[in-house]
């Protein structure tokens, strides 16, 4: 092996030797097991959410293929219809042209040709994160197959009733020029006005109703007055007019529920076909439904002249000027409200009264509901089954059209009169209604909703409305591992068409992961000038590229010159190159079930040194095995029993935490075995015994140990940290016996297959506690490590004296001791520092180990500058300014260092003692 650990030596190697030997593909054998990779957009390029996402999903699948199981991890990729299709028309504005001029069958073939150019992207970033999926069985949902499972789902929910066409009110995005799903819109809370008109009383010169709306272009369309049945202000008014100004006509004044009698006047201006909860009153009443508006936000012919074509704002300052002039506006007031707008185009989202196709939802939430109740399906962690409910019990019919050209064109023919058929193309609709060539058919313009497709990609991807046999195996699947933020749009959809159209739940568990958020807790965006590019942190990069990187694309100079400045200080040298396992591992050892993780470059910083801890390791065993075995029983010493007991122990907690998606808990379990017990302990107890004069037997114990336990660790952790573990286990599987060509087939260890053994871990517990007191001494009292030290022991029971005795040879060896000597009852000791050990003292004479005046001077120094930090620090928490402004974590953060700080304090007054007794001594 290399002496130093270089990532970028093995990893993509690695790779390229799993896929080209078809590594990934199902076994064919064992029970079946399946993840349904969540389709990333074929648009897009991997950000930390995904490699986190794909990290869980790959460990679970390799840790499954290694238990044997017929394993399959599905890759694809969504078309991402809105997304594709903005991306394609801003190249072809760049380009002075639009997707207008080349029409819909040049259009789609330049998204095509995109889709193959930059389409590999995602793909090949999942190669460098070491996903493990079946490639040879990669799906898109444009491609052939999918797309006739699309239009096989939606005919036959047609023909069952649960697809209609209908004029209803939808979410328009105006710049995009389709309708949008709720889930599609993002509302958030702004700075506005609220507008308080007066409506004149039909026939009643003189009086007048008052009524507030944050929409004035919107009266215009107005139908009605609506007040509430029970307020007496104005009961006898219902059913009467009142004349609506600008346009020349008359509304009737109506009463409804809905109407909240202690909001301004009490009285509501009621526009069925610009307001959701409008159109519900509308459709109550039989209102009239007057559209005024355009697909591109202007108003239409609707409106009198003077209004006709201007854009909404522009209309809507034009009407309160004019109502101000006839002296009909009441008073403005200063309002926040809720603004809705478009997830992609960031465009305020105008309700639009259009034709459009809808999934009648409830018949098929009903028994989704019912499968997640009987526990059929188990959300991981729990409480996000009530978020699912919530939804579930109040859903909505399903807008699936949109008014793109991307995207599966609904399999829709009109004829000459507008009538409608469907059918799974064009042929079968002339055959089933009897159409001949002369009768002239058109297919419908719109395409269905991303999400249509995405909620068949459990079933579809495996060959479905075929009876595959992939789809015999693998379907339902095993578990489905996404974001919480999808629920809705993919996860209950994905529930409900797998009940209807494939006979069963499309998964047994979902695990509902967190967000990745910076190391702050802020959510990472690009006008933060926080986000993290997984490869960045894999390979490395430099500063002037990071810089360049985060503030490209940001148009305000400000935003430009605050993010470039943040960068260079928390940067100042770039990232350097972490490698993919350590990235992986830190994403699981964050990985808290369903909690938004901090992500801290410290503790990628600090995987990549458990990195090259097991690559100096694994170097250290394979110098001492390598060639090094010969003919013979072998015997295991106590060192060797105990390292086989503790791995045994993490064995078994990695596997139980794996099992209930603890991966936190599995890697940390592991990580403290690797670091703590097998590299910082056991190898060093080895020591003694390869290059001592053991018995040859028990050197034939150890050096077994040793590559037994190595390979058993490689394989417990492979799952989490791929590259490194294979590299390492072909080194060390020959030693062992082991003939595979990969790790990624082989049985993930269990605990039986190493004895535990109470009995050696009481013992090297015993041996760990001494040798780590001698340790603290030399730490506190600044004794080289490599220098030797007498050890005195006081108040040592007969359990003591006789384990000393017995370990003797680990003691001097690891804690460097040139003797050990039991103290006789009353026997008072020399100055000494001191170590307790149970009811023990282990006492290492200071006499000749310190120089004690130039000790004290140093402690005196320490104590200096530990005591002036401390002092700032008090002060700080004493002001109430700060301790109130700072950020939470701020103050918590030195709160920690201040008490830290003490507890140096008290040590170093303890110390100070030590020596000044030893100096008294002297004198």
């Amino acid at each position: 092996m290399d002496k130093n650990y270089d990532p970028a030596k093995i990893e993509q190697d690695c790779y390229r030797f799993w896929e080209e030997n078809g590594h990934f593909s199902p076994s064919g054998k064992g029970d079946p097991y399946c993840i349904m990779i969540p389709p990333p957009n074929v648009t897009g390029t991997l950000h930390m959410g995904h490699a986190f996402q794909d990290t869980i999903m790959d460990t679970l699948t390799r840790y499954h293929r290694m238990l044997g199981h017929n394993t399959l991890w599905q890759p694809g990729m969504d078309h991402a219809g809105i997304a594709t299709q903005m991306v394609v028309e801003r190249q072809l504005n760049a380009a002075g042209t639009s997707r207008q001029e080349l029409g819909r069958e040049k259009f789609l073939e330049r998204v095509w040709e995109w889709k193959a150019q930059s389409g590999g992207t995602i793909s090949n970033q999942l190669r460098r994160l070491g996903a493990s999926v079946d490639w040879s069985r990669e799906r898109f949902t444009m491609d052939e197959g999918l797309s006739a499972a699309v239009i096989e789902v939606f005919v036959r929910l047609h023909e069952e009733g649960l697809i209609y066409r209908g004029k209803r009110l939808v979410n328009w995005d105006p710049v995009l020029h389709t309708a949008l799903s709720d889930l599609e819109v993002l509302s958030e809370e702004e700075d506005g006005h609220l507008w308080h008109f007066r409506y004149p009383l039909t026939g009643d010169s003189g009086r007048y109703l008052v009524v507030a709306t944050t929409r004035p272009e919107t009266m215009l369309g107005d139908t009605a007055v609506a007040v509430h049945p029970d307020d007496q202000r104005y009961s006898n008014l219902v059913g009467q007019s009142v004349e609506l100004p600008l346009t020349g006509r008359t509304i009737p004044v109506i009463a409804d529920d809905y109407v909240d009698p202690e909001f301004g006047s009490g009285c509501v201006k009621i526009t069925p076909a610009h307001d959701f909860n409008d159109y519900e009153i509308g459709q109550r009443h039989a209102l009239p439904m007057i559209n005024i508006m355009t697909a591109d936000a202007c108003l239409n012919d609707e409106v009198p002249d003077a209004y006709r074509g201007l854009p909404r704002a522009e209309a809507r300052n034009k009407v309160v000027a004019d109502f101000e002039q006839l002296g009909l506006l009441e008073k403005v007031e200063d309002h926040r409200l809720k603004v809705p707008r478009g997830d992609r185009s960031g465009e305020i989202v105008e309700p639009l009264l259009t034709d459009q196709w809808y999934v009648r939802a409830e018949p098929l939430a009903k028994p989704a509901i019912a499968a997640v109740e009987n526990g059929d399906i188990r959300f991981v962690p729990e409480n996000w089954a009530k978020t699912y409910f919530e939804w579930m019990y109040n859903i909505q019919d399903w807008c699936i059209s949109r008014q793109l050209w991307w995207g599966h064109r609904i399999p829709a023919w009109y004829d000459a009169n507008g009538k409608c058929y469907v059918g799974r193309n064009e042929a079968e609709v002339r055959a089933r209604n009897g159409l001949g060539a002369e009768t002239k058919l058109r297919q419908d313009d719109d395409v269905l909703d991303t999400w249509f497709s995405s909620a068949l990609w459990p079933f579809s991807t495996l060959g479905w409305p075929e009876k595959t046999p992939a789809l015999s195996t693998w379907y339902p699947t095993s578990v489905l591992v996404t974001g919480f933020d999808i629920i809705f749009f993919w996860v209950a959809r994905m529930i409900m068409m797998g009940l209807k159209f494939a006979g069963g739940v499309p998964f047994h568990e979902v695990y509902i992961h967190g967000l990745v958020r910076d190391e702050d807790g802020q959510k990472m965006s690009k006008a933060k000038g926080n986000v993290l590019d997984p490869l960045d942190l894999i390979d490395g990069i430099e500063l002037e590229t990071l810089v360049e990187k985060r503030t490209a694309n940001l148009m305000q100079p400000h935003l430009r010159k605050r993010i470039e400045k943040a960068t260079r200080k928390q940067f100042r040298d770039g990232i350097p190159a972490f490698g993919t396992d350590a990235l992986r591992f830190t994403f699981l050892a964050l990985a808290t079930t369903g909690r938004d993780i901090r992500f801290d470059l410290g503790r990628v910083e600090g995987y990549r040194n458990f990195c090259n801890k097991l690559w100096n390791a694994s170097r250290y065993v394979l110098l001492n095995t390598e060639g090094k075995d010969t003919p013979g029983d072998h015997e295991y010493s106590l060192a060797d029993r105990w390292i086989r007991s503790r791995l045994a122990a993490a064995l078994e907690t990695a596997r139980s935490n794996i099992q209930i998606y603890r991966f936190d808990l599995a890697a940390r379990a592991l990580y403290e075995f690797s670091w703590n017990e097998f590299c910082d302990w056991y190898l060093e107890l080895s020591k003694p015994v390869l290059h001592g004069d053991a018995d040859p037997a028990v050197q034939r114990g150890t050096r077994r140990t040793l590559t037994h336990c190595l390979e058993a660790l490689m394989r417990a952790l492979h799952p989490m940290m791929p590259f490194l573990t294979e590299t390492i286990w072909q080194r060390v599987a020959p030693i062992a016996g082991i003939s595979e060509a990969t790790i990624i087939h082989q049985r993930y260890p269990e605990p039986s297959d190493f004895d535990r053994d109470p009995e050696a871990e009481a013992a090297i517990g015993w041996i760990r506690d001494f040798i780590s007191g001698v340790r603290q001494v030399r730490g506190e009292m600044d004794i080289a490590p490599s220098r030797p030290v007498e050890v005195l022991l006081q108040d040592a029971s007969a359990g003591d004296r006789q384990n000393a005795e017995r370990h003797s040879l680990y003691l001097q060896s690891l804690a460097r001791l040139s003797g050990i000597r039991v103290l006789a009852a009353g026997e008072r000791p020399p100055p000494s520092a001191t170590a307790l050990h149970g009811s023990m003292k282990i006492l290492v004479p200071m006499a000749g180990l310190i120089d004690p005046a130039a000790e004290l001077a140093r402690l005196g120094r320490k104590q200096a500058k530990t005591g002036k930090e401390l002092a700032a620090g008090e002060k700080k928490l004493e002001n109430p300014n700060f301790v109130s402004n700072a950020p939470a974590e701020v103050v918590a953060e030195l709160r920690e260092r201040v008490a830290a700080l003490r507890e140096t304090q008290a040590q170093l007054e303890n110390q100070v003692t030590r020596v000044g007794e030893l100096l008294d001594d002297n004198n």
